[in-house]
């Protein structure tokens, strides 16, 4: 370029206000921009590589041809800030705040109880926001799409549709709330009514609603920031950025671009960031320079003819996507082929924030095997243009284009200019598929193109072109195949011919039983099937078209193949009951309130520890993690990380001053590690820097010099064999189980493989450790369960005040990890004196801190012809990582849970926590139970298909075996059933169980290759901790002269709302408005000694401490308002201060006296049970694998609701994530112990469009509880198993499947029932044809875990 056309000053606006950057660093993302240097902080960061959507922003650019401003979502995370040139960024504090107005999507969000944890809300606002700017009247799709890209851990996100689901006309419409006759759409205006969801409840008073629709601000226009005019009238500069390691250059003319490639023909071309980005950030690629060619505008013209469409190489996807669903209502049908099976496969390719960004040009030449489009291209005859100094040419999109991983024909110094997609011919037809680990948002298994090209007049095929991308290392063209077909291929496709194919395809395509991603057998057999699918959608096609007379007859049941699951979200029931009648209205207990921080949250204003400000001198902390699965420390060489610029320090363990462990349970765990590692991802040292970049270069050049030691181990099975086991074992037993199983009719023995569970808190973990610099006084912000910390230098407790404002979710997995990181963090302050800072990234979390423990669990039951259990030996076997951490209470708890809903005479379990040499496992909400409660509830099932034709269905066994009266459990605690048994019966009234299961089997019976299930499961969770210590919890509350009362107490705020039930519980005892009461942060210098917000007793627990006090306050008062009974609140505190009277109190809940004798076998571990069941529905592809939850109900017994929003939120949630548990969430280790899946792009947690169609949540009345605070139950972790639910009912589909490849009785299916093991299940005739790998002839991709 030359100089008098360049710049380094980039010019952008924020929120409206101009910001300009001289030279900016090309390796500064906007997220850090935003949050660093800005002070921006309500954009969060969730993973850094665009998977999840918290940093979500909308970006404006002014459109030159069409004179119009492009408003589209993007991730902060992969969007440079250099390619912001003329750009208008939005982010959640530029629509709205509590100082000013709240913008309607902020406020229907929190209002409709979408916000918990909150810290995916900003992110989910923006992406509504930017919807509502672009289609101020969404439909349901566009809302579902506009989400599709962000992730949500805590509320299952029915309540987060429901609040955008406001702004759709459709929310207004009989249709929408379950009346379809007689509707609006119709011309019948006044049948709609909002609120109700039967016609005939018009007439009858209302049910109580968790939020009112009428109470919501409406959409204001002017309330947007105008786009600035000084961006409109922008000159188009080349500009020319320098950092520390990388130039970023961005031409504006297609000359100055061709020059750039010429002289740097390596460097890339960098868009959307979507692909360079992430390589950069995880894989530790380097260029030293990187032209982004935004600006020019040859790469962004589209240009329609007759024969096609050519679009610009830069045109978004987002783009591409509209301009085709445009041509394809434009132009006739028979030419639109190849648009629509781009259409098909856009739609579900990444989150809309990725389409938004990413270019079709950079999609193509990227080469990922797993391509959604370039099949499609290929398969479609697609071309590109390409430029270079040598002048313009033409490629055909074909097999000799894609050369290999991530490589295409094209010359280094060629760009691609545009791709010209042709229009289909007469009697071309092109259809695409793709199965992908989660519906969409997620990289595709196998993905396709089919191309078919018939004689003119005939079924003769002329052209058969099709491509494959998943089963390779590039995109491959199964040209053998096609050629054996090609003349043959006439009409209803003879047995003969698709055999042949099949036999042609699986020759062709072949993959090694070591491929790269694993599911060998899986990906071949969708070969087959996919060619199936295409197969049966010709015929289809031909039969429409009538061409050959009656030569093609309607398909039938086998149609079915080519069907879509339903997708259209269906309207939910949220049943609760009413306050009592009487009960004052100033009384909040019992009343949907709203979370207390939700509108905060939903503005961006609440604080997470990462958004604390940077303290003046503070540093980052940076681990450093071995890279060994087992192995001597030999030495440890920190000299090349300290000559790193801004590195301070190194910390080993020779720094720790104090303990160098952490005790857990009673066994001692290792801060970092001192002469040993024991699984890859354990701690060795850490770096602190002045800032994160310089600590993690730092970081990669610690040397840690290894001695690997033998026999590493991984699996449950090498445990057993080599005995390698946390002790104690546990083992539990009534009756006399071996005598049973001498007078049972049957005896069976299977077994259930249950893997792990990533946590994906949405915050990552956060700390930041202050040093006081006097008396050794240590202040320390962090996002943790249990904030009480004090063991590691050495110093007393009251010299460490630990801070909790709220956690971005935790589940279980802030409690002990946080702890050690948080040591090693204080390690580090106290060395250098100054405050640092640690945040994990997300793989580096997902590597360090451990899951969900994976079980084997085997069980032998011996049962009756009548379906009674009489007799039942259960084992389980926790894969419980290199440190015990929690495992032996897991173990414990998996144990008293395992007869859950059934009184099994002779019952016996036993259980192990082994010790592997994989990061350590640790709590995980339901804490053992999830894992002990599905291998009953197989063993269940496994009796149900044992008997056969004698039970029809498993629900007929849970009954006959259920509790029916008062018993006794199997540790000799004795309870009454009544709530457990009215809650199984109202699911199946409610659920409408017997005419639906008719109507599953006529479904089934119709279809040959979707088949339906249904399972209805109960569950009986024990609340309250065995360990006596963690009972009690404490409170302070304080009354100011003006009437407002500040409550602190020991529990955590992490999305749960213990602070608002905390409000209410005040506002109830001290008779005032909960406005006059304020929360503060959980501080162990205002409540010492507190106990982990865990085990669903938060609010039993800490409710009670802070009854305790007010109820002191408030006797405290009763002079005064005797005196003056007709005074206010105000002029009583008032008065009570003037006479001297204490306004501060503390609040004390001693717990449960609650015990268990393992010796004995005997107890009472747990003060109450709460109880549920839940009916799920779903409907499976055969051929895939892929399945939908068409309906769920649930009822629960929660006794009376403190917050019936609160806790049916958090009902929703476990629900949503015990199914991503049970069916979606799987983690992968290599063959040497290394986490693949470390990321949203690796590991899929459920989104949008997983969550039930029907999605129906009942409150059971008429419960009490006299074991809690005002009669209530914990509810926060009992649902999650009834996200099994699902698991059951995608095994009944499957035995349905089974049936009709003549297969019945028992089968294995282990979890999660992933579209792999449940297709493969299924047995099609396609699976059947994959030859299975021998065992031990190879090596594995990962680990069979447990």
């Amino acid at each position: 370029m030359s100089e008098n056309k360049e710049t380094d000053c980039l010019c952008f606006y924020v929120n409206g206000k101009k910001v300009t950057e001289n030279n900016a660093d090309p390796e500064t993302m906007l997220l850090s921009y935003l949050r660093e240097r800005l002070r921006l902080t309500g954009t969060k960061y969730g993973c850094g590589g665009g998977g999840c959507g918290a940093c979500t922003v909308m970006v404006s650019r002014y459109q030159p041809g069409t004179k119009t401003i492009l408003h589209y979502s993007a991730n902060a995370c992969l969007l440079p800030v250099c390619q912001l040139q003329g750009a208008a960024v939005t982010t959640v504090e530029g629509i709205g705040n509590t100082r000013t107005r709240v913008h309607p999507v902020q406020e229907r969000i929190a209002k409709a109880h979408g916000s918990q944890c909150g810290f995916c809300t900003p992110g989910m606002v923006m992406s509504m926001y930017t919807l509502l700017r672009n289609k101020p009247q969404p439909n349901m799709e566009d809302i579902t799409v506009a989400l599709g890209g962000n992730l949500c851990r805590c509320t299952g996100y029915r309540p987060i549709v429901d609040g955008c689901k406001t702004f759709s006309p459709e929310s207004n419409c009989c249709q929408a709330n379950g009346n379809g006759a007689g509707c609006c759409v119709n011309g019948d205006s006044e049948m709609c009514f909002v609120g109700t969801h039967d016609i005939d409840c018009v007439f009858q008073e209302p049910p109580p609603q968790l939020f009112d629709q009428e109470d919501l601000l409406p959409l204001d226009p002017t309330q947007d920031l105008i786009f600035p005019p000084e961006l409109i009238m922008e000159p188009q500069v080349s500009q020319l950025f320098r950092g520390e390691r990388m130039v970023w250059v961005s031409p504006v003319s297609l000359e100055e671009l061709i020059q750039l490639k010429t002289s740097h023909p390596q460097a890339p071309l960098v868009m959307g960031n979507t692909n360079i980005g992430p390589d950069i950030k995880f894989k530790g690629a380097w260029h030293p320079i990187i032209i982004s060619p935004t600006r020019v505008q040859e790469l962004f013209e589209v240009t329609k003819t007759l024969q096609g469409v050519c679009f610009g190489a830069g045109c978004s996807l987002s783009v591409v996507k509209a301009l085709l669903e445009g041509l394809v209502q434009e132009i006739p049908e028979e030419k639109t082929e190849i648009y629509r099976s781009l259409l098909q496969q856009l739609g579900n390719l990444g989150g809309q924030q990725i389409r938004n960004v990413a270019s079709i040009g950079g999609n193509i030449v990227s080469a990922y095997p797993n391509s959604d489009l370039n099949p499609v291209f290929a398969a479609g005859n697609c071309t590109l243009n390409v430029v270079s100094k040598r002048g313009r040419r033409e490629i055909l999109l074909n097999k000799d284009f894609f050369v290999g991983f991530g490589k295409t024909s094209l010359k280094p110094d060629e760009i691609v200019l545009s791709v010209f997609i042709p229009v289909s011919r007469q009697g071309e037809f092109m259809r695409a598929f793709r199965q992908a680990p989660r519906k969409e948002n997620a990289l595709a298994t196998v993905t396709t193109g089919m191309r078919v090209m018939f004689i003119e007049g005939s079924s003769v095929v002329k052209e058969l072109s099709i491509y494959y991308g998943g089963v390779g290392p590039c995109t491959v063209s199964a040209t053998k195949t096609c050629a054996a077909v090609i003349g043959r291929y006439r009409g209803n496709f003879s047995q003969l011919t698709l055999s042949e194919a099949y036999t042609q395809l699986l020759d062709e395509i072949s993959l090694s039983p070591s491929h790269p991603g694993g599911q060998v057998e899986f990906r071949r057999s969708l070969t087959l099937s996919l060619l199936f699918k295409f197969n049966l959608q010709m015929l289809h096609k031909l039969w429409e078209m009538v061409w050959t007379g009656s030569l093609f007859a309607p398909i039938g049941r086998v149609s079915s193949a080519i069907r879509p699951l339903p997708k259209q979200l269906q309207p939910s029931l949220q049943e609760f009951q009413a306050v009592v009648k009487g009960q004052s209205g100033d009384d909040p207990v019992g009343r949907p309130i709203m979370h207390r921080s939700a509108i905060s949250q939903a503005t961006g204003e609440a604080v997470y520890c990462d958004d604390i400000p940077k303290m003046d001198g503070e540093l980052h902390l940076v681990l450093v993690t071995s890279t060994r699965p087992h192995a001597k420390i030999l030495d440890i060489d920190i000299s090349e990380a300290l000559r790193v610029p801004g590195v301070v320090d190194v910390i080993t363990s020779k720094d720790i001053p104090g303990k160098k462990f952490r005790t857990f349970t009673g066994i001692d765990e290792g801060i970092l590690a001192q002469n040993e590692v024991s699984c890859v991802g354990h701690m060795v040292c850490a770096v602190v820097a002045d800032n994160r970049k310089q600590a993690k270069r730092g970081a990669a050049l610690v040397k840690i010099a290894y001695e690997d030691l033998p026999g590493p181990v991984f699996t449950v099975e090498e445990a057993i064999e080599k005995q390698s086991f946390f002790l104690p074992q546990r083992m539990i037993e009534r009756g006399n189980v071996d005598e049973a199983f001498d007078k049972v009719d049957h005896i069976y023995e299977g077994e259930i493989r249950l893997g792990g569970q990533e946590h994906f808190y949405m915050e990552t973990q956060s700390m930041v450790v202050v040093p006081s610099g006097e008396e050794r006084e240590l202040k320390v912000y962090l996002s943790c369960q249990h904030p009480t910390y004090a063991q590691t230098l050495g110093i007393p407790s009251n010299r460490v005040s630990c801070h909790v404002k709220r956690v971005g979710g935790a589940f279980g997995g802030k409690v002990t990890k946080t702890s050690i990181i948080a040591c090693i963090t204080s390690v580090a302050a106290w060395k250098t004196g100054r405050a640092v800072r640690c945040v994990l990234e997300r793989g580096e979390d997902m590597l360090i801190t451990g899951a969900r423990h994976p079980v084997l669990g085997k069980h032998k039951v011996g049962f009756m012809n009548d379906g009674r259990i009489i007799a039942a030996d259960l084992h389980y076997y926790a894969n419980s990582g290199n440190t015990a951490d929690e495992s032996l209470l897991v173990i414990e708890k998996i144990l008293l849970h395992l007869d859950n809903a059934y009184n099994v005479p002779n019952l016996r379990g036993r259980s192990v926590a082994c010790k592997t040499n994989l990061p350590s496992n640790t709590a995980f909400r339901g804490f053992g139970v999830p894992q002990s409660m599905l291998v009953t509830e197989n063993m269940i099932n496994d009796v149900a298909m044992k008997l056969g034709c004698n039970f029809l269905f498993p629900e007929q066994i849970r009954e006959i075996n259920m509790y029916k009266e008062v018993s006794l459990t199997h540790y000799k605690f004795e309870f009454d059933p009544k709530n457990l048994l009215r809650c199984w019966d109202e699911c199946k009234e409610k659920s409408d169980y017997g005419s639906r299961r008719k109507s599953v089997a006529q479904f089934n019976q119709q279809n040959r290759w979707k088949k339906r299930g249904m399972a209805t499961i109960p569950i009986k969770f024990d609340i309250f901790s065995v360990r006596v210590s963690v009972r009690q919890a404490a409170s302070l509350v304080h009354i100011y002269k003006d009437g407002s009362v500040l409550v602190s107490h020991g529990g955590t705020e992490m999305g749960q709302g213990i602070h608002t039930k905390m409000q209410q519980v005040a506002s109830r005892e001290l008779h005032i408005p909960a406005s006059l009461i304020h929360i503060t942060e959980t501080d162990t210098s205002a409540v010492p000694n507190t106990c982990p917000s865990a085990a669903s007793f938060g609010t039993d627990a800490n409710g009670m401490a802070v009854k305790d006090a007010c109820e002191i306050l408030y006797q405290r008062l009763e002079p005064v308002r005797k005196q003056n009974p007709e005074g206010t609140w105000q002029t009583w505190v008032t008065s009570a201060f003037i006479q001297r009277i204490s306004l501060s109190a503390t609040g004390y809940y001693r717990g449960h006296d609650l015990y268990m004798d393992w010796e004995k076998q005997e107890g009472q571990p747990y003060a109450y049970f709460t109880y549920g069941a839940c009916c799920s529905e779903v409907e499976v592809d055969c051929l895939t694998g892929d399945y939908r939850t068409v309906r769920t109900d649930i009822v629960m017994d929660i006794g009376r609701s403190i917050n019936p929003s609160v806790d049916i939120g958090q009902i929703e949630g476990a629900f949503i994530q015990g199914l991503g548990l049970y069916t979606l969430e799987e983690l992968k280790f290599s063959p040497s112990g290394v986490l693949y899946t470390r990321g949203p792009s690796q590991y899929k947690i459920p989104a949008v469009c997983d969550i039930p169609l029907q999605f129906n949540v009942y409150l059971l009345s008429g419960s009490d509880n006299p074991h809690a605070i005002y009669s209530s139950k914990g509810i926060g972790e009992p649902v999650l198993f009834l996200g099994s639910s699902v698991f059951f009912a995608i095994k009944d589909a499957v035995a349905a499947a089974r049936v009709e490849a003549g297969m019945v009785g028992t089968f294995t299916l282990n979890s999660p029932a992933t579209p792999e093991r449940t297709c493969l299940a299924c047995n099609t005739p396609f699976t059947q044809k994959i030859p299975a790998s021998k065992q031990g002839s190879f090596q594995p991709w990962a680990l069979s875990i447990p």
